[in-house]
């Protein structure tokens, strides 16, 4: 199909080259504007994804792509245990069924800030 269209190019003269030139030139444009318009986007969002995915941990709260929410009980290497209701229900699901993490749990910090470590050696030293 290439061919017939740059051999009808070409047998147009001397304006034949120019044409089979915008040709190639708007056949890269064209792949330029899918690239950035369909190809990155996708890759970016399953990137984003992986890192959610990676990012889970015991205590997280989620939702899974069927709508179910839950506290995250159990991390595996492929799956997680979703406890749900006040009855303790436990589920099993497959990481790629998270589908956002709602609230991240966050462990208390035990560690004594640089700011409250000189305070309370001066309440010793009194």
């Amino acid at each position: 199909m290439l061919t017939f269209l740059t051999a009808d190019a070409g047998s147009a003269g001397a304006t034949g080259g120019l044409n089979s030139i915008s040709f190639w030139i708007m056949l890269v444009a064209l792949l330029v504007v899918l690239y950035f318009f369909m190809i990155r986007p996708q890759k970016k969002q399953e990137k984003e994804a992986n890192e959610l995915r990676n990012s889970l941990s015991v205590g997280d709260e989620v939702t899974t792509i069927g709508g179910i929410i839950g506290r995250v009980v159990n991390v595996k290497d492929d799956t997680f245990v979703l406890e749900t209701t006040r009855e303790r229900t436990k589920i099993r699901f497959e990481r790629t069924a998270l589908k956002r993490i709602d609230r991240k749990f966050d462990a208390p910090d035990t560690t004594e800030t640089a700011e409250e470590a000189p305070a309370s050696e001066e309440k010793k030293e009194n």
